[in-house]
């Protein structure tokens, strides 16, 4: 398994973490946690993907991100003592984790410092994520960010991406008839194909061209 995360990070400290993680399995649907419940653990996603989301005061749920391989989620339970889970994470088909429990991990520190640098590289990521998506949010349009989106699932998904309109109108933060719009001129542009279960990007390179990403 290559970990893009931890690119540039000498292979001892990565083979230390795992050696202290615990394989975790999930079934289509199945939920990892819920927002509220004990920050106890950080996952490292090995297979599948996972979708990352809320509840809104009004009792819908909100899509914020999707995670796939190589990627992680729940690490502030890593850095804040006694902290609950700031979203639901759920898995969007048959997935597997490595699981790193807190106290398992402050043993890890105790013995082998260095090992923070993973920690801070996971970190980091997050941050720029963070940090782009409020760019996006103050200085792109909403049809920007649709396009955006779609180049990121495009890579996630190896260009067949199987969520619905509504939740990648969620990830962009804009209206489903935004999104609508967006997808079906990407269409007849012949950029994607759009079916009933997916979305099917066809030019790659134009859609990154359209997003501004190259």
């Amino acid at each position: 398994m290559e970990w893009e995360l931890f690119a540039g990070v000498p292979e001892e400290n990565v083979r230390r973490l795992l050696s202290i993680a615990r394989r975790r399995t999930f079934d289509r649907g199945e939920v990892v946690f819920h927002r509220g419940d004990p920050a106890d653990c950080l996952h490292l996603i090995v297979s599948g993907r996972f979708a990352v989301g809320i509840t809104t005061p009004l009792g819908s749920t909100a899509l914020l991100g999707v995670r796939g391989p190589g990627d992680a989620f729940g690490e502030l339970a890593l850095v804040a003592t006694g902290a609950h889970r700031s979203a639901t994470v759920a898995a969007l088909e048959p997935a597997e984790t490595r699981s790193v429990l807190v106290g398992d991990f402050e043993r890890l520190r105790r013995e082998h410092p260095s090992i923070d640098e993973l920690l801070v590289r996971i970190l980091g990521e997050r941050v720029r994520r963070l940090s782009e998506q409020i760019t996006e949010a103050y200085y792109l349009s909403a049809e920007k960010r649709v396009l955006r989106r779609l180049v990121e699932l495009g890579d996630l998904y190896s260009g067949c991406i199987p969520l619905p309109q509504e939740q990648l109108a969620e990830l962009a933060g804009t209206s489903r008839a935004t999104t609508n719009r967006v997808l079906g001129d990407l269409q007849r542009r012949g950029v994607l194909e759009l079916s009933r279960a997916n979305v099917v990007v066809l030019e790659p390179e134009q859609l990154r061209e359209r997003s501004g990403t190259l």
